[in-house]
């Protein structure tokens, strides 16, 4: 070391290029190098404080980075740029300290272990910079539709920048949540789970809304190609065995294979269900997320797993050979994805519930540090099974809302017998309740004593709405008749004396609620 004669020793040399990994600058204030040794320990410790400053100032703004892509390619960059000077720095801090002055064992021992140590501290940055690779890769196969932008009045000056509302004034998101079963071998795609999630934008507090993908003469929006089509409801011949596929299941893939009723337009499904969703609920659907089912189980063994209750043993299979016993334990992709979907000795609105709770468990189980600890298998498994037309530009916006959906009340409302009679679908009924646990989910997220902005109205609801039906109320449903050809209409009143069920949501703990 300079200023002495004292020849190093090999495992004082080793000590500080390894608290260099640490604190850089350690072994060149060690070597009497002090000024550049009190800059990498400056500037380390700098860096290291506006890191934790912004990580517990940013928030759920961090989240928000994750999927800018701008930032990932920051991120790429600055990685493999910190993997390199990290490196340098190793294998210079190692140098400053003399080793040549070392015994020829010396030098081997510590020059192996100064390597290993200058390599092993790069990983993590090449570690980020993969997974920001990953991240942007990812990102830019599922969400692909640009985001509208107003145009200024032509001949006008611009206008002085402001900041934009990306919910447009509205409190709530609509998203229609859709598991889909498309496959290389299956011509087609057949929408078997159906959830809207109406979500208050300033809360995260959600009412997600299920429809049977058996309901049965769907009505169109008036004045669109498919109510030109099918004026009185969804209706097709039947097949010959008897079966039909005149159901809610069947409008995505009836106006992807009629692009003629669309003036020759093609890939009309996802509009046109998103459409006819909204016009049975009475609400404006926002966007769609489409999720394939079977790929959904690479998703849960990519989780190591889902942890369900199982109330009672589900069996399925052709032959009915597979049996997922009773009971509360991990289950694997396949296991799940059986549990959810299975129709033996079971009907569509048991499947709906058990669907729902493989959700629910996805939802709260899919915590960061798992997500983190296996992230590139998370990401494989994505691949093909996402389709949406969220625009890349609002996940900036919509990460941090998932966060506070995360931790908000979700409540939920089921379309199915004996509250709706599938065959035979009340749509009056449909939408009041609809308004009603909207309405009820904004009570219950308003602070007490405040005001709700939605007392009278509920952004995002269309139409109004008569008295909603008392918790508590039994009796009959009193079903729109089929053939009068009406349609939805929230505004007219119940038939009198009929008392209608209610359907006050509750938080769906689920009966899979592990």
């Amino acid at each position: 070391m300079p200023g002495t004669s004292k020849r190093p020793r090999t495992a004082e040399v080793i000590a500080w290029t390894a608290l260099s990994a640490l604190l850089p600058g350690s072994a060149h204030l060690r070597a009497g190098r002090h000024r550049t040794g009190l800059i990498l320990l400056g500037s380390y410790l700098l860096v290291v404080v506006a890191l934790g400053v912004t990580m517990l100032t940013a928030g759920a703004g961090l989240a928000t980075l994750l999927v800018d892509p701008a930032w990932l390619r920051g991120v790429i960059v600055g990685a493999a740029l910190a993997a390199l000077g990290w490196f340098a720095m190793l294998v210079r801090s190692y140098v400053v300290l003399r080793p040549s002055l070392l015994s020829q064992t010396g030098q081997v021992v510590s020059g192996v272990l100064a390597g290993t140590l200058a390599v092993a501290v790069s990983l993590p940055f090449v570690v980020v910079a993969q997974y920001a690779l990953v991240s942007e890769d990812t990102l830019n196969t599922v969400f692909d539709a640009p985001m509208p932008v107003a145009a200024a009045p032509s001949g006008s000056a611009s206008p002085a920048p402001a900041e934009v509302d990306p919910w447009e004034g509205r409190t709530r998101a609509n998203v229609l949540l859709i598991g889909g079963d498309w496959q290389p071998d299956r011509v087609g795609i057949r929408t078997d789970s159906i959830n809207v999630a109406s979500v208050d934008v300033r809360t995260g507090a959600t009412v997600l809304l299920s429809l049977p993908r058996n309901l049965e003469n769907v009505r169109f929006r008036p004045g669109g190609p498919m109510h030109r089509r099918f004026p009185d409801g969804f209706r097709l011949p039947a097949n010959p065995d008897g079966s039909r596929e005149d159901l809610l299941f069947s409008v995505w893939e009836y106006a992807e294979t009629h692009p003629e009723l669309f003036g020759g337009r093609t890939g009309m499904g996802p509009e046109t269900l998103k459409d006819t969703i909204g016009y049975t609920l009475g609400l404006k659907i926002d966007w769609y997320a489409m999720v394939n089912m079977w790929g959904l189980a690479r998703i849960i063994d990519a989780l190591g797993g889902l942890k369900l209750t199982v109330p009672t043993d589900v069996v399925f299979g052709k032959y009915n050979e597979g049996l997922i016993k009773a009971g509360t334990r991990r289950l694997r992709g396949a296991d799940a994805m059986w549990f959810a979907r299975s129709r033996t000795y079971s009907d569509d609105y048991t499947r709906m519930g058990r669907q729902r709770c493989v959700l629910d468990a996805l939802l709260h189980q899919a915590d960061p540090a798992t997500v983190l600890l296996r992230f590139n298998q998370l990401a494989r498994a994505t691949k093909g099974m996402f389709r949406t037309d969220i625009p890349r530009q609002m996940l900036s916006h919509l990460v941090p809302l998932a966060l506070k959906v995360r931790d908000a009340r979700v409540a939920g409302v089921q379309f199915v017998p004996p509250l709706i009679h599938t065959g035979n679908p009340d749509w009056m009924l449909i939408r009041k309740l609809t308004t009603k646990a909207v309405r009820d989910s904004v009570r219950r997220a308003t602070p007490s004593g405040s005001p709700s902005p939605e007392a009278a109205a509920t952004p995002g609801v269309t139409g109004t709405s008569s008295p909603s039906p008392s918790p508590g109320v039994t009796g009959t449903l009193s079903p729109t008749p089929r053939a009068t050809g009406s349609e939805p209409d929230a505004s007219a009143s119940p038939e009198r004396g009929t008392p209608r069920p209610s359907a006050t949501p509750e938080r769906d703990e689920g009966i899979c609620a592990a």
